[in-house]
């Protein structure tokens, strides 16, 4: 599904304009994201909590020569979701 067609199925289902639908979806995402920098956790009920977590260095392996690189530590955004929408995935 597109962004596109994620806002326009959300105007459809609630009856407000494409605008005013695109302008809320916006702004919760970057609420979302800004708790993320704050290095908050961002707690969606029903679907499930986004959390910053840190990966640690590693050592890689480069497939084609072989050579050992080593990976820096770096933030990256993990996705929990609920039991409820684990339930009806299955």
């Amino acid at each position: 599904m597109t962004n596109k067609e994620f806002i326009s199925q959300i105007a459809k289902q609630t009856g407000y304009k494409i605008d005013d639908v695109q302008r809320i979806v916006r702004t919760t995402f970057n609420s979302i994201a800004d708790e993320l920098v704050e290095g908050e956790t961002a707690n969606v009920t029903g679907l499930g909590i986004f959390e910053v977590r840190k990966r640690m260095e590693r050592i890689i392996k480069n497939p084609s020569t072989g050579q050992k690189m080593l990976v820096p530590p770096k933030l990256v955004v993990n996705f929990k979701p609920y039991g409820s929408l684990k339930e009806m995935l299955k």
